[in-house]
């Protein structure tokens, strides 16, 4: 069974995420709703992988060793400026999209299993997400003209 490598990818993603989050909130601290927004997003992630503790007790988890898979990396540090703060926002909106698309693959094995612990955890942690991608893309979207077109 290959659910426990999926259930580690999902840890390793949320956590990944909200690390980036923070980063993002600390190098654009200047823009007050991406500060708290991001900072807010960061601790839903926490609870995700919070939320995943007692799946991976019961089914375990499993490093990936397959060389050839997707590598994800963090935001280690963020860029300035009004296109900076665009780039960083479509950073965190792949990683979330990484998150989203991992917590629909753990949703069809739970299904398939018949768990409805994961089955729940799952289906809130996957409403978030889909909220959080839907912040990610207003935001860009307002700040887009700016930096786009205004800013140098």
């Amino acid at each position: 069974m290959m659910l426990p490598v999926y259930l580690g990818l999902l840890r390793k993603a949320e956590q990944m995420l909200a690390s980036s989050y923070r980063q993002v909130a600390e190098g654009h601290g200047a823009e007050p709703d991406v500060y708290h927004l991001c900072q807010t997003l960061a601790q839903q992630c926490d609870q995700h992988e919070h939320a995943l503790a007692p799946v991976t007790e019961r089914y375990g988890e499993q490093p990936d060793d397959e060389p050839e898979r997707l590598h994800a990396v963090g935001i280690s540090s963020t860029r300035t400026g009004p296109v900076g703060l665009i780039r960083d926002l479509q950073d965190l909106y792949l990683l979330a999209n990484l998150v989203d698309v991992t917590w629909m693959m753990v949703k069809q094995a739970a299904l398939a299993l018949r768990d409805d612990q994961l089955v729940a955890i799952v289906g809130q942690c996957e409403a978030q997400i889909k909220v959080q991608l839907g912040w990610l893309t207003t935001r860009m979207k307002q700040a887009a003209p700016q930096a786009l077109i205004i800013a140098k």
